[in-house]
C-alpha cells in the first residue's frame, strides 16, 4: 500500500503527462518534482465544486474570480501567471491541473462581458455573472466586510494542463 496522498499521486501523473519534469535526473529533483502545487476546489459547497469542475473539464469554464478581501483574510498568496493549481472535485479528489494565464484585479462593477463569458456559468451574460457572484461573495465570504459593488475582485484566466480520467 502506498503512503502517498491522492494529491501526491495525481501530481506525479500530471507532471509526467504535462511534461513538467524536463530536467535530466542527474541534476536531482526540482521543486516541481518534490512539492505539489496548491490543491483547492471551486465554489463553496461540494455540489458547486463538482458543477464548476465539470465546466472546466468540458472547456466551458476558463476563468474564475475571487474576492481580494478573501485572499487577504485567509493569507492566501495572490495568483500569478504561470502558477499551477490542482483542482479537487466535491469529494476532495484531484481531477485537473491548471496553469494561470492571466490575473487582473478590478472592482466588482467593472468586471466585463468577456470575463463573465469565460467563467462559463449561468447564461454567460454579465448580468448573470453579477447575480451569481454577488450571492457567492455574500454567502461564502472569508472576510468580515459586506459585499459592495466596488469591492476588488481577482480575475484569473487559466488553461487545463492535465486532467484525470
Amino acid at each position: 500500500m502506498s503512503d502517498r496522498s491522492p494529491v501526491e499521486a495525481f501530481w506525479e501523473l500530471a507532471r509526467f503527462h504535462a511534461k513538467l519534469n524536463i530536467a535530466p535526473s542527474y541534476f536531482g529533483p526540482t521543486p516541481l518534482e518534490v512539492v505539489p502545487p496548491p490543491a483547492w476546489a471551486f465554489g463553496g459547497t461540494p455540489e458547486q465544486a463538482d458543477e464548476l469542475l465539470g465546466l472546466v473539464l468540458d472547456g466551458t469554464k476558463t476563468a474564475t474570480a475571487g474576492a481580494l478581501w478573501d485572499y487577504e483574510a485567509d493569507d492566501w498568496p495572490m495568483p500569478s501567471v504561470g502558477d499551477l493549481s490542482i483542482i479537487l472535485d466535491g469529494s476532495g479528489h484531484p481531477r485537473a491541473l491548471l496553469s494561470t494565464t492571466q490575473v487582473d484585479v478590478v472592482p466588482f462593477d467593472q468586471v466585463g462581458e468577456e470575463h463573465a463569458r469565460l467563467e462559463g456559468e449561468g447564461d454567460l451574460s454579465l448580468a448573470s455573472w453579477r447575480e451569481i457572484h454577488r450571492r457567492f461573495f455574500t454567502e461564502f465570504a472569508a472576510h468580515d466586510r459586506p459585499f459592495s459593488a466596488d469591492m476588488p475582485v481577482v480575475l484569473q484566466r487559466f488553461e487545463v494542463v492535465y486532467q484525470s480520467e
